[in-house]
């Protein structure tokens, strides 16, 4: 009994130091700091109490990120997820020849830097030299054609769809694996019942993928707050005139542009806040009534 205590203990020990130097620490010591000023050298720390917060809530700038990280957060998600089910239940369990073949074009685009994907959409969105006009004016759809990450009725969503073609393929090979562990049984049961395609997707595999799609999700919604970081600091560093800023972005100009260190903290803890309160959130809509087979 005492060496199986033993054994738990030097187990469970290094992880915990690890998760308390490299996660609790940071986060514990970011939320101290977003109550002081801070210009990020030595430590002449000032503490100021919630200032940067008041600041925060009159912050237009704020506000524009935040919109645009809403619209990422329902936009991205929401396209990316479904996406992502529909080919895998194209590619999975069906009798295509090309099968692997697909399914290595999809994840391709996962496997490329953020960053080089980033360069590569900036240059299809060009407006003189890019794929999307070029196609538009060359099928006569002149009156299409925009200034892609140029305007700010469409640059929020260009990057977005960015993201998207980067992100499918990796929920796809989830969903994939997923699905191909739902016994073959229950479909050839719903087959004899006279079950349709769609039936079968939304009564038998999408209950029994369900905690995986919990976890995509979750992932996904993390993944859009790190990664519009890359793909607007990238593609338009925040313009036009902070028209695609998101939370990320403004955080690092904060901080790093600014030199302002402690409201920055206090734009990183909104950003761990929405962060918690949506995986929370999809936990509770979720996470009732699973099903085991």
């Amino acid at each position: 009994m005492y060496g199986k205590g033993l054994f738990i203990f030097l187990c469970v020990v290094p992880t915990f130091l690890l998760f308390a130097t490299f996660v609790l620490y940071p986060m514990l010591s970011s939320f101290a700091m977003s109550f002081t000023d801070w210009s990020g050298m030595g430590k002449n720390y000032k503490f100021i109490g919630l200032n940067n917060y008041r600041k925060l809530i009159g912050d237009r700038t704020v506000r524009i990120a935040l919109k645009n990280n809403l619209i990422l957060l329902v936009f991205v998600p929401l396209v990316t997820i479904s996406l992502s089910l529909l080919f895998a239940s194209l590619l999975s369990g069906k009798k295509i020849r090309e099968k692997k073949l697909y399914r290595i074009l999809f994840f391709f685009p996962n496997v490329i830097a953020i960053s080089v994907t980033s360069i590569l959409w900036s240059f299809i969105y060009h407006p003189s030299v890019g794929i999307i006009n070029g196609f538009l004016k060359a099928v006569g759809a002149d009156f299409l054609v925009h200034t892609w990450l140029g305007e700010s009725g469409t640059v929020v969503l260009a990057i977005g769809v960015t993201m998207i073609w980067q992100a499918v393929g990796y929920y796809m090979i989830l969903f994939i694996a997923a699905m191909e562990g739902v016994p073959v049984d229950l479909y050839e049961a719903a087959d004899l019942e006279g079950a349709g395609t769609l039936q079968k997707f939304f009564r038998i595999t999408l209950p029994l993928i369900r905690n995986v799609l919990n976890v995509a999700i979750i992932f996904n919604i993390i993944a859009v707050f790190n990664g519009s970081f890359t793909f607007t600091r990238i593609m338009t560093n925040g313009g036009p005139d902070n028209k695609s800023m998101v939370l990320s972005l403004y955080m690092y100009d904060q901080a790093f542009g600014n030199g302002n260190f402690g409201y920055a903290m206090a734009v990183g803890v909104v950003i761990l806040c929405i962060t918690l309160v949506l995986s929370l959130i999809n936990n509770r809509l979720s996470g009732k009534n699973d099903i085991t087979y």
